[in-house]
């Protein structure tokens, strides 16, 4: 799961850098990794700035000042596939055919017989482990296949047709070729999000922007958009007034990943024509009624429970919700350290506790001799669960139950969400009753997988289905041979490369923190028309 985002202005002197920085500030949650920026400027000369850590770490008044250009594209990586090495900090970039830029959201299943591919069949050369190099070597091979000095919008969607045939897994896509315009795709199962949007200036001139969420686009003034279906390709041409969206390839199916309403986007956007906050709020409704049966009725229940308490900061509107419905007391027994990024997110285990209560603090006034119902979106490890149950108890809570806005997550998700290696989840292998005991809890409850689906679906009834696989272990795209063992090897190297990384850190820095690399460049590609 990353964010990435991609504006064009009408402006051609205008500098769109610090607008393209303000984006990604609104996608910040959807990785805290690595921050990048490429520009395009006079000639088609690309300027870039990325680097490890959040936009804070990477981005300062200098640096934005020399990424010159109307038009540029973004991107903030959590990492998935790949290693956190500074190399593997996007957006990438090919000089041939025509300087292409690419950010990536997602994760290809066939990555290792494109590595094949590539290296045998069309001989380019892969730098990283990151399978976005991959597809962004793929869309430049077929783009060589037209042999023209200069391309048009057609020898584009040609080449994207390939890039559909070629891979296969999740991917939302945002591009720029230098001196021509912008690019954006989306995969055949609409897996992860790509939302497309124009703002109409003073003078009659549009603006275009994409993003992976609608939040970033209305942020920066927007007055429509639309999400770009599965499938579906747009290119935007410098100079252009409206964008040309085309359907590249047939739609497989219509699956957004459930996870981005559990938990990943913000309550303020709408993906593919559901709220994220209304779909959050029915599933406080949902997994209420589910609670009630759990307790045997309304009455059992509020003489078992006193107070209903979220998790911040993902599951408060469900938790609000919920506690509405229920009639029960809702309070914030937690307060968050807004400085510490998402646990989950988080190298290793050690780090992930740790980091759980720097990041929470239990108010005792909340807890003390009271039943605590605890809502949560989800429960993945269940390393974050083990101290927020344990840090009820220290706070003086007699019994806590805890409430999951998803079911149980038993399988490895293979689209660009990192949450474990299945054998590290919590619920693998284990019923309910064992979870609680794992986590400390005095019941856990979780939500159905029928009613999650149902939340998310009441605002859209065109999409019937979601990608699920986590909790069902079936993936819409099916799963290449091998491709799950490829995950947690490559889980498992990258560990040993973090530690290694830390211990140099350490040694090189004498203070065990490693300091943020930022690589500066420039690209010259020519004039392009």
């Amino acid at each position: 799961m990353c964010g990435i985002c991609g504006i064009l202005l009408a402006d051609q002197n205008a500098m769109c850098a610090s607008q393209l920085l303000e984006s990604l500030h609104f996608l910040q949650h959807r990785g805290q990794d690595a921050a990048g920026i490429v520009t395009c400027g006079p000639r088609g000369r690309l300027y870039q700035c990325k680097g490890n850590g959040m936009i804070r770490d990477v981005f300062n008044e200098q640096r934005l000042l020399g990424l010159i250009g109307n038009m540029g594209v973004g991107h903030l990586r959590y990492p998935t596939a790949g290693s956190s090495a500074n190399s593997e900090a996007q957006p990438f970039y090919v000089n041939s055919p025509y300087g292409i830029i690419l950010s990536h959201n997602g994760n290809l299943i066939n990555a290792p017989e494109l590595k094949r591919y590539l290296d045998q069949d069309v001989h380019r050369h892969i730098n990283t482990d990151s399978d976005s190099e991959l597809l962004l070597n793929v869309f430049a091979s077929e783009l060589e296949k037209t042999n023209k000095v200069r391309v048009n919008e057609e020898d584009i969607f040609t080449a994207l047709a390939g890039v559909f045939r070629e891979c296969r897994g999740a991917f939302a896509c945002v591009g720029m070729l230098a001196g021509f315009g912008l690019i954006g795709f989306r995969d055949a199962n609409g897996i992860r999000p790509l939302v497309v949007g124009e703002r109409v200036n003073a003078d009659g001139s549009v603006d275009h922007l994409m993003a992976s969420e609608s939040v970033a686009l209305k942020a920066l003034g927007c007055q429509n958009w639309t999400d770009l279906l599965p499938g579906q390709a747009v290119i935007i041409p410098k100079g252009t007034m409206k964008p040309i969206i085309r359907q590249v390839v047939p739609m497989l199916s219509y699956t957004p990943d459930i996870f981005e309403y559990v938990y990943f986007a913000r309550p303020d956007t709408v993906i593919d024509g559901i709220s994220v906050y209304r779909s959050r709020l029915a599933m406080g409704d949902k997994l209420a009624a589910n609670i009630v049966k759990r307790f045997g009725g309304i009455e059992n229940l509020k003489k078992e429970v006193d107070v209903v308490v979220p998790v911040p900061d993902t599951s408060r509107n469900a938790a609000l919700q919920l506690s509405f419905t229920l009639g029960l007391v809702y309070r914030e027994g937690f307060v968050k350290n807004r400085y510490v990024g998402r646990t989950f997110i988080m190298p290793d285990q050690q780090v992930r506790r740790s980091s759980v209560r720097t990041k929470l603090n239990a108010m005792e006034l909340e807890f003390r001799g009271r039943n605590v119902l605890i809502v949560d979106d989800s429960i993945v490890r269940g390393t974050t669960s083990k101290e927020i149950v344990q840090m009820a108890r220290e706070a003086g809570a007699k019994n806590v139950y805890v409430a999951s806005c998803a079911p149980p997550i038993r399988h490895n998700h293979i689209y660009g969400i990192d949450l474990a290696d299945t054998k590290e989840l919590v619920a693998y292998s284990r019923t309910e009753e064992e979870i609680a005991a794992a986590i400390g809890a005095d019941d856990v409850i979780y939500q159905t997988l029928p009613d999650l689906i149902a939340a998310c679906a009441e605002e859209n009834h065109n999409i019937k289905e979601f990608e699920v696989g986590v909790f069902t272990g079936e993936y819409v795209t099916g799963v290449e041979n091998g491709y799950l063992e490829h995950l947690e090897e490559i889980r498992f190297q990258n560990a040993r490369l973090k530690k290694l990384e830390k211990k140099t850190n350490s040694i090189v820095n004498g203070d065990g923190e490693g300091k943020a690399e930022v690589d500066i460049g420039l690209y010259n590609t020519g004039d392009y028309r």
